[in-house]
Protein backbone atom coordinates (compact mmCIF):
# COMPACT_ATOMS: atom_id res chain seq x y z
CA UNK A 1 0.00 0.00 0.00
CA UNK A 2 1.66 3.49 -0.83
CA UNK A 3 3.09 5.13 2.05
CA UNK A 4 2.15 9.11 2.62
CA UNK A 5 5.80 9.10 3.13
CA UNK A 6 6.75 7.92 -0.40
CA UNK A 7 4.32 9.76 -1.85
CA UNK A 8 6.53 13.40 -0.78
CA UNK A 9 9.75 11.54 -1.76
CA UNK A 10 8.33 10.96 -5.00
CA UNK A 11 6.72 14.51 -5.42
CA UNK A 12 10.00 16.26 -3.92
CA UNK A 13 12.12 13.95 -6.77
CA UNK A 14 9.89 15.74 -9.05
CA UNK A 15 9.85 19.09 -8.27
CA UNK A 16 13.99 19.24 -7.74
CA UNK A 17 14.42 16.55 -11.62
CA UNK A 18 17.03 14.69 -9.92
CA UNK A 19 17.78 11.62 -6.92
CA UNK A 20 20.61 13.67 -5.89
CA UNK A 21 19.14 16.79 -5.25
CA UNK A 22 15.80 15.69 -3.49
CA UNK A 23 17.66 13.12 -1.54
CA UNK A 24 20.21 16.31 -0.29
CA UNK A 25 16.58 18.05 0.15
CA UNK A 26 14.99 15.25 2.01
CA UNK A 27 18.18 15.03 4.05
CA UNK A 28 18.78 10.91 2.54
CA UNK A 29 21.11 9.00 1.24
CA UNK A 30 20.84 8.78 -2.87
CA UNK A 31 20.60 4.87 -2.47
CA UNK A 32 17.58 4.98 0.05
CA UNK A 33 15.68 7.46 -1.83
CA UNK A 34 16.48 5.48 -5.37
CA UNK A 35 15.07 1.67 -3.26
CA UNK A 36 11.85 3.48 -2.22
CA UNK A 37 11.12 4.88 -5.53
CA UNK A 38 11.86 1.63 -7.06
CA UNK A 39 9.02 0.21 -4.77
CA UNK A 40 6.86 2.56 -5.70
CA UNK A 41 7.26 1.61 -9.49
CA UNK A 42 6.98 -1.96 -8.53
CA UNK A 43 4.13 -1.68 -6.28
CA UNK A 44 1.74 0.06 -9.10
CA UNK A 45 3.23 -1.57 -11.83
CA UNK A 46 4.35 1.13 -13.65
CA UNK A 47 7.65 2.74 -14.72
CA UNK A 48 7.54 6.61 -13.05
CA UNK A 49 10.80 8.20 -13.87
CA UNK A 50 13.36 8.39 -16.93
CA UNK A 51 16.82 8.42 -15.21
CA UNK A 52 19.54 9.90 -17.33
CA UNK A 53 23.15 10.10 -15.65
CA UNK A 54 21.81 14.17 -14.45
CA UNK A 55 18.45 14.02 -13.56
CA UNK A 56 15.25 12.26 -14.42
CA UNK A 57 12.06 13.02 -16.03
CA UNK A 58 8.55 11.72 -15.68
CA UNK A 59 7.04 9.22 -17.69
CA UNK A 60 2.87 9.66 -18.81
CA UNK A 61 2.70 7.65 -15.87
CA UNK A 62 4.78 9.50 -13.60
CA UNK A 63 2.57 12.59 -14.42
CA UNK A 64 -0.44 11.43 -13.42
CA UNK A 65 1.29 10.25 -10.22
CA UNK A 66 1.99 13.18 -9.12
CA UNK A 67 -1.73 15.38 -10.10
CA UNK A 68 -2.87 12.40 -7.78
CA UNK A 69 -0.21 12.43 -4.88
CA UNK A 70 -0.67 16.42 -5.15
CA UNK A 71 -4.67 15.69 -4.21
CA UNK A 72 -3.97 13.17 -2.02
CA UNK A 73 -1.68 15.44 0.17
CA UNK A 74 -3.93 18.48 -0.12
CA UNK A 75 -6.78 16.14 0.82
CA UNK A 76 -4.55 14.69 4.26
CA UNK A 77 -3.38 18.00 5.19
CA UNK A 78 -6.57 19.35 4.83
CA UNK A 79 -8.11 16.74 7.27
CA UNK A 80 -5.48 17.20 9.51
CA UNK A 81 -6.41 20.97 9.49
CA UNK A 82 -9.75 19.80 10.32
CA UNK A 83 -9.42 17.73 13.10
CA UNK A 84 -7.16 20.22 14.78
CA UNK A 85 -9.34 22.58 14.70
CA UNK A 86 -12.06 20.57 16.99
CA UNK A 87 -9.81 21.27 19.82
CA UNK A 88 -11.19 25.33 19.34
CA UNK A 89 -14.25 27.42 19.62
CA UNK A 90 -14.83 27.38 16.06
CA UNK A 91 -11.47 27.32 13.96
CA UNK A 92 -10.30 25.73 11.04
CA UNK A 93 -10.10 26.81 7.22
CA UNK A 94 -12.89 26.88 4.51
CA UNK A 95 -11.73 26.09 0.75
CA UNK A 96 -13.25 27.55 -2.05
CA UNK A 97 -12.90 27.77 -5.65
CA UNK A 98 -14.78 30.26 -7.91
CA UNK A 99 -14.28 31.59 -11.48
CA UNK A 100 -12.79 35.14 -11.99
CA UNK A 101 -16.20 37.75 -11.35
CA UNK A 102 -17.02 40.56 -9.74
CA UNK A 103 -20.14 38.93 -8.54
CA UNK A 104 -17.33 37.63 -5.64
CA UNK A 105 -17.39 40.70 -3.93
CA UNK A 106 -20.86 39.69 -1.74
CA UNK A 107 -18.65 36.43 -0.66
CA UNK A 108 -15.56 38.78 -0.05
CA UNK A 109 -17.60 40.52 2.45
CA UNK A 110 -19.14 37.85 3.95
CA UNK A 111 -16.18 36.04 4.60
CA UNK A 112 -14.68 39.37 5.80
CA UNK A 113 -17.02 39.70 8.45
CA UNK A 114 -16.97 36.07 9.60
CA UNK A 115 -13.23 36.29 10.36
CA UNK A 116 -13.37 39.56 12.26
CA UNK A 117 -15.94 37.49 14.20
CA UNK A 118 -13.70 34.14 14.43
CA UNK A 119 -10.32 34.76 14.42
CA UNK A 120 -9.13 31.46 13.75
CA UNK A 121 -11.10 30.95 10.87
CA UNK A 122 -8.85 31.33 7.64
CA UNK A 123 -10.27 30.88 3.98
CA UNK A 124 -8.46 29.85 1.22
CA UNK A 125 -9.88 30.80 -2.29
CA UNK A 126 -8.94 28.95 -5.55
CA UNK A 127 -9.11 30.06 -8.69
CA UNK A 128 -9.99 27.85 -11.76
CA UNK A 129 -12.06 27.23 -14.30
CA UNK A 130 -15.62 25.54 -14.29
CA UNK A 131 -14.14 22.03 -14.88
CA UNK A 132 -11.03 22.56 -12.25
CA UNK A 133 -13.39 23.52 -9.74
CA UNK A 134 -15.89 20.81 -10.03
CA UNK A 135 -13.48 18.37 -10.58
CA UNK A 136 -11.55 19.43 -6.61
CA UNK A 137 -15.35 19.89 -5.48
CA UNK A 138 -15.61 16.17 -6.16
CA UNK A 139 -12.25 15.49 -4.62
CA UNK A 140 -12.79 16.81 -1.30
CA UNK A 141 -10.12 19.57 -2.14
CA UNK A 142 -12.77 22.72 -2.08
CA UNK A 143 -15.39 22.77 -0.04
CA UNK A 144 -17.62 25.04 -1.99
CA UNK A 145 -17.60 26.60 -5.49
CA UNK A 146 -18.76 29.79 -7.45
CA UNK A 147 -19.75 28.58 -10.91
CA UNK A 148 -21.24 30.28 -13.96
CA UNK A 149 -24.84 29.16 -14.89
CA UNK A 150 -25.94 27.06 -16.40
CA UNK A 151 -24.26 24.72 -14.82
CA UNK A 152 -25.14 20.46 -14.63
CA UNK A 153 -26.24 20.89 -10.46
CA UNK A 154 -27.58 17.18 -10.20
CA UNK A 155 -24.69 16.11 -7.60
CA UNK A 156 -24.15 19.44 -6.04
CA UNK A 157 -26.53 21.69 -3.82
CA UNK A 158 -26.65 25.51 -5.06
CA UNK A 159 -27.54 29.15 -3.87
CA UNK A 160 -28.10 32.06 -6.46
CA UNK A 161 -25.74 34.78 -5.93
CA UNK A 162 -27.35 38.35 -6.36
CA UNK A 163 -24.64 40.06 -8.60
CA UNK A 164 -24.63 39.61 -12.06
CA UNK A 165 -21.80 40.06 -15.03
CA UNK A 166 -22.29 41.24 -18.51
CA UNK A 167 -20.50 39.98 -21.65
CA UNK A 168 -18.46 42.24 -23.99
CA UNK A 169 -15.67 43.16 -25.81
CA UNK A 170 -12.32 44.83 -23.80
CA UNK A 171 -10.25 46.48 -26.62
CA UNK A 172 -7.92 49.48 -26.70
CA UNK A 173 -8.88 52.78 -26.38
CA UNK A 174 -7.56 53.73 -30.06
CA UNK A 175 -9.13 50.99 -31.65
CA UNK A 176 -11.95 51.76 -34.65
CA UNK A 177 -14.48 50.11 -32.47
CA UNK A 178 -14.01 52.03 -29.24
CA UNK A 179 -16.19 54.55 -30.84
CA UNK A 180 -19.02 52.87 -30.74
CA UNK A 181 -21.88 52.55 -27.17
CA UNK A 182 -22.00 48.54 -28.26
CA UNK A 183 -20.76 45.62 -30.34
CA UNK A 184 -22.67 43.39 -32.67
CA UNK A 185 -21.72 40.28 -34.40
CA UNK A 186 -21.08 41.92 -37.65
CA UNK A 187 -18.50 44.04 -35.80
CA UNK A 188 -16.72 41.10 -34.32
CA UNK A 189 -16.26 39.26 -37.79
CA UNK A 190 -13.94 42.44 -39.04
CA UNK A 191 -11.96 41.36 -36.55
CA UNK A 192 -9.83 39.22 -34.36
CA UNK A 193 -11.17 37.77 -31.26
CA UNK A 194 -9.50 36.38 -28.11
CA UNK A 195 -11.78 34.16 -26.19
CA UNK A 196 -11.42 32.37 -23.30
CA UNK A 197 -10.91 28.67 -23.25
CA UNK A 198 -13.99 27.40 -22.10
CA UNK A 199 -15.76 29.52 -24.96
CA UNK A 200 -14.00 28.19 -27.77
CA UNK A 201 -13.77 24.89 -26.62
CA UNK A 202 -17.05 24.27 -25.97
CA UNK A 203 -19.72 24.84 -28.51
CA UNK A 204 -23.00 24.12 -26.91
CA UNK A 205 -26.53 25.25 -26.81
CA UNK A 206 -25.67 26.71 -23.17
CA UNK A 207 -22.71 28.24 -24.31
CA UNK A 208 -23.04 32.47 -23.96
CA UNK A 209 -20.75 33.21 -27.24
CA UNK A 210 -22.11 30.91 -29.33
CA UNK A 211 -25.73 31.91 -28.77
CA UNK A 212 -24.97 35.54 -29.26
CA UNK A 213 -23.49 34.70 -32.78
CA UNK A 214 -25.49 31.79 -33.47
CA UNK A 215 -22.61 29.13 -34.22
CA UNK A 216 -21.28 31.02 -36.73
CA UNK A 217 -17.60 30.48 -35.83
CA UNK A 218 -15.94 29.79 -39.17
CA UNK A 219 -16.62 33.47 -40.00
CA UNK A 220 -14.78 34.63 -37.05
CA UNK A 221 -11.02 35.40 -36.80
CA UNK A 222 -9.95 33.78 -33.36
CA UNK A 223 -6.35 34.77 -32.72
CA UNK A 224 -6.02 33.46 -29.45
CA UNK A 225 -7.52 32.41 -26.10
CA UNK A 226 -6.69 32.36 -22.54
CA UNK A 227 -7.76 30.91 -19.00
CA UNK A 228 -6.89 34.52 -17.03
CA UNK A 229 -8.30 37.52 -18.06
CA UNK A 230 -5.10 39.41 -16.66
CA UNK A 231 -3.42 37.78 -19.42
CA UNK A 232 -6.33 37.93 -22.05
CA UNK A 233 -5.65 41.47 -21.35
CA UNK A 234 -1.89 41.83 -21.90
CA UNK A 235 -2.50 40.20 -25.35
CA UNK A 236 -5.23 43.21 -26.14
CA UNK A 237 -2.74 46.07 -25.13
CA UNK A 238 -0.33 44.32 -27.24
CA UNK A 239 -2.76 44.87 -30.21
CA UNK A 240 -3.48 41.01 -30.45
CA UNK A 241 -6.85 41.60 -30.87
CA UNK A 242 -10.79 42.21 -29.21
CA UNK A 243 -11.35 40.22 -26.03
CA UNK A 244 -14.61 38.80 -25.34
CA UNK A 245 -15.09 38.98 -21.39
CA UNK A 246 -17.20 39.55 -18.58
CA UNK A 247 -17.46 43.40 -17.08
CA UNK A 248 -15.41 44.85 -13.96
CA UNK A 249 -12.71 41.88 -15.03
CA UNK A 250 -10.22 44.33 -16.62
CA UNK A 251 -8.46 47.32 -15.87
CA UNK A 252 -10.68 50.51 -18.30
CA UNK A 253 -9.94 53.28 -16.15
CA UNK A 254 -9.16 56.71 -17.49
CA UNK A 255 -4.99 55.71 -16.33
CA UNK A 256 -5.81 52.61 -18.88
CA UNK A 257 -5.73 51.76 -22.26
CA UNK A 258 -8.19 49.69 -22.09
CA UNK A 259 -12.26 50.40 -23.22
CA UNK A 260 -14.96 47.85 -22.30
CA UNK A 261 -18.18 47.87 -24.97
CA UNK A 262 -20.98 45.65 -24.04
CA UNK A 263 -22.75 43.87 -26.58
CA UNK A 264 -25.77 45.36 -28.82
CA UNK A 265 -28.09 42.50 -27.82
CA UNK A 266 -27.51 42.45 -24.05
CA UNK A 267 -26.50 39.23 -22.44
CA UNK A 268 -25.51 38.86 -18.43
CA UNK A 269 -23.62 35.87 -16.49
CA UNK A 270 -25.54 34.37 -13.40
CA UNK A 271 -23.46 32.59 -10.78
CA UNK A 272 -24.20 30.38 -7.65
CA UNK A 273 -22.55 28.71 -4.66
CA UNK A 274 -22.11 24.99 -4.94
CA UNK A 275 -21.03 22.20 -2.64
CA UNK A 276 -21.74 18.23 -2.53
CA UNK A 277 -24.89 16.93 -2.02
CA UNK A 278 -24.47 14.75 2.01
CA UNK A 279 -21.64 16.80 2.73
CA UNK A 280 -20.29 16.47 5.81
CA UNK A 281 -18.37 20.00 6.42
CA UNK A 282 -15.79 20.89 9.28
CA UNK A 283 -16.90 23.17 12.07
CA UNK A 284 -15.40 26.27 10.17
CA UNK A 285 -17.55 25.57 6.64
CA UNK A 286 -20.47 24.73 8.13
CA UNK A 287 -20.91 28.15 9.81
CA UNK A 288 -19.68 30.22 6.81
CA UNK A 289 -23.21 27.67 4.88
CA UNK A 290 -24.50 29.31 7.39
CA UNK A 291 -23.99 32.75 7.14
CA UNK A 292 -24.71 32.05 3.07
CA UNK A 293 -27.86 30.63 3.92
CA UNK A 294 -28.98 33.39 6.24
CA UNK A 295 -27.54 36.46 3.93
CA UNK A 296 -28.77 35.14 0.79
CA UNK A 297 -32.12 32.51 1.09
CA UNK A 298 -34.99 34.80 1.89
Amino acid sequence: MMEIRVLKYFLTVAREGSITGAANYLHLTQPTLSRQLQDLERELGQKLLIRTNHNVTLTPEGMILRKRAEEILNMVEKTESEFSSLKHDIAGEVHIGSGETYAIKSIASLMNKIHKNYHNIIFHMYSGIHEDIVEKIDNGLLDFGIVMQPADLSKYNAINLPDKDSWGIVMRKDSELAKKDFVTFADMEKFPLILSRKVYRKPTPDNEFYRWFNGKKDSLNIAATYTLFYNGAIMVEQGMGYMFTLNNLVNVSKDSNLCFRPLKTEMNASWCLIWKKYQVFSPAAKLFLEKIQEQFIK
